[in-house]
């Protein structure tokens, strides 16, 4: 028996010390609900759920951008449903002002029915915003310009890649039968899909391609007045480069963060909605003539507008199924997550319970150590 150095003392108290740091490990995990509470716990699985952690983060984020995209086309859509209404009114008045029974002031009181829901419809489209952007104006449309400054773009279709077409030569002609402008001579350039062809419409060209390719250039600012039925006007004349080149930038969509990471975002093209892109800027109805003539022309108004809506339509089913995609990408990286972070607390109960019991025998046993020395005195009696 030695009183000098107790050596069972110090392996129990080295036994305890151990089991008391388990025991309040497992304390800490039971209640934070945490496997892992400090890096040294478990590096590699703390790395790999800290990137977890932003990216689901990210993920509602981006699903909550994903909703506001919808709520945005939404509205847009509300307001081009009023225009759609407003144009088949205008649409039954044309109808209505084209019989040859009406007299000149009757065809005066449908004018003015006529010229405040054209007034309605521009108002309607400038003043259509979400939060405080306005959507119908052309804002967040694709932008593009030719090199001739009287010939604009008025729009593309998601098919066209951003670069620059060439059009060798685009003549327009007048119709003998319809007394309409149209494409009487159309040669693509470089860039062009084979097989594109031109047509003419209340002064919107549309040059069309294979796949959905469409391109919309706008004429109103060009001078038709030399077009005769015997005299086509070649639009393209007079360009330095003996061409007229299209550049379709591809910029100008609103840009929707839909995912967690850089690049995942959706480009909403919102095209503008106005009396000029419509063909119906300067329609009227004062006239037999002028309302027969106004019909057609109403009839191109609600298929640009229809075409809207079916773009925003269409941009609206890739948000929806983008918000599903989100929900079910969040709901298994919430589980993967979960996996890493989360303790099992069943199991934990029992080691704790288990560290617990093994702490107060140690603490027995030290008492019990300690307490042999003194049994050396009676030797000494």
């Amino acid at each position: 028996m030695k009183i000098n150095y107790n050596a069972s003392a110090v392996l129990a108290s080295n036994s305890l010390a151990n089991n008391d740091d388990l025991l309040a490990k497992s304390l800490e995990r039971l209640s934070s609900g945490l496997k892992i509470n400090r890096a040294k716990d478990n590096p590699a699985g703390l790395a790999m759920a800290n990137r977890m952690n932003a990216q689901l983060e990210g993920l509602s984020k981006a699903n909550r951008n994903a909703g506001d995209g919808v709520s945005i086309i939404e509205t847009a859509d509300g307001a081009m449903t009023e225009i759609s209404e407003m144009l088949q009114r205008m649409n039954e008045l044309a109808v209505k002002s084209a019989n040859g029974l009406k007299s000149d002031t009757d065809r005066g009181v449908i004018q003015d029915e006529v010229r405040q829901l054209k007034e309605e419809i521009t108002r309607v489209a400038e003043s259509t915003e979400f939060n405080g952007q306005r959507l119908l104006n052309g804002q967040f449309s694709k932008r593009g310009y030719t090199n001739d400054t009287d010939i604009k773009v008025q729009s593309y279709s998601m098919d066209v890649a951003e670069k620059i077409y060439n059009i060798q030569s685009l003549e327009i002609g007048l119709d003998p039968l319809t007394n309409k402008y149209t494409v009487t001579n159309f040669q693509a350039g470089d860039g062009l899909p084979p097989g594109t062809t031109a047509s003419m419409e209340n002064n919107i060209v549309t040059i069309q391609g294979p796949e959905g390719f469409e391109l919309k250039l706008d004429l109103t600012d060009v001078d038709l007045s030399q077009v005769t039925q015997a005299a086509p006007l070649d639009v393209v004349q007079g360009n330095p480069e003996g061409q007229l080149q299209v550049h379709v930038t591809g910029i100008g969509a609103m840009r929707l963060q839909i995912g967690a990471n850089e690049g995942q975002v959706l480009e909403v093209d919102i095209p503008r909605v106005s009396l000029r892109d419509m063909g119906i800027e300067d329609l009227e109805v004062t006239s037999k003539d002028s309302a027969t003539a106004a019909i057609d022309r109403i009839d191109g108004a609600i298929q640009y507008v229809s075409s809207v809506r079916g773009r925003l339509g269409a941009y609206q089913n890739r948000l929806e199924s983008t918000i599903n995609s989100l929900d079910v990408t969040t709901e298994n990286m919430t589980g993967a997550y979960s996996r890493i972070m989360d303790v099992d607390m069943a199991e934990e109960m029992t080691t704790y319970t288990s560290q617990q019991v093994l702490t107060q025998a140690g603490t027995s046993m030290l008492a019990q150590a300690n307490e042999r020395p003194s049994q050396v005195l009676q030797l000494l009696q």
